[in-house]
């Protein structure tokens, strides 16, 4: 279970965060981390984790508190990495990180982030960190593990068969994209669910989330902010 992030500042004002340590929570991301255990009550989940970045262990704490477990934190399931790009919330800016993904999506894993990674560099420690997760569980254990808008869309969508054009779906704070199977047999894809399940954001509250949205809206949002 690739679950996103609770909301940031950097999510409402449509700024590229990816260094580490990272942004915390908003008070409505915390809203959402913390109806996590409700929402995935019905759920058996055997492993939680989370990325090097503080704003996804923020998310998993409630839901590990909850059932009693430890998140584990792995590298390798980190943002993807914006380099030159790093704070950034111009339309140029976004466009050229926005491209970059679509072209690993799209399997020119050569294309490079402007003072960043290449695809193979992300889909290789991406992979790594779900190869280690898998290896630690059963075969019917679920792990959920909380990652990153950009990064779930993007190696989902290149390692993940029969999930249709990722560039066209939300994936909300607190959104989730549901897999099964394991690293050598290959991945089934059973859900996403685009809406967060911690809860929307209050009326009047703008965002330009722009690893969250799809490519052409997350452009558009830009375009009109700026």
């Amino acid at each position: 279970m690739l679950l996103r992030h609770g909301q940031t500042p950097y999510n409402v004002v449509g700024a590229l965060d990816t260094a580490r340590p990272g942004a915390e929570l908003t008070a409505l991301g915390q809203a959402q981390a913390r109806a996590l255990p409700g929402v995935l009550r019905g759920e058996t989940i055997s492993a939680i984790h989370a990325s090097v970045l503080i704003r996804t262990q923020l998310t998993a704490a409630p839901l590990a508190e909850a059932r009693g477990l430890t998140v584990g934190v792995e590298e390798g399931l980190e943002e993807i990495v914006a380099g030159d790009l790093e704070l950034r919330s111009d339309r140029t800016s976004i466009m050229a990180y926005l491209a970059v993904a679509g072209a690993w999506i799209h399997g020119d894993l050569d294309r490079t982030m402007p003072g960043g990674q290449n695809g193979h560099e992300f889909v290789g420690r991406y992979d790594a960190a779900i190869a280690k997760i898998a290896a630690a569980r059963g075969e019917q254990d679920t792990a959920v593990v909380v990652s990153h808008g950009a990064a779930i869309r993007a190696w989902v969508g290149i390692r993940v068969p029969g999930v249709g054009p990722v560039e066209d779906r939300w994936l909300s704070n607190t959104g989730l994209v549901t897999l099964e199977g394991d690293p050598s047999a290959g991945w089934t894809f059973l859900q996403w669910h685009s809406e967060p399940l911690g809860g929307t954001a209050h009326p009047g509250v703008t965002t330009h989330d722009v690893t969250g949205a799809p490519v052409a809206e997350a452009t558009a949002e830009n375009r009109a902010a700026h």
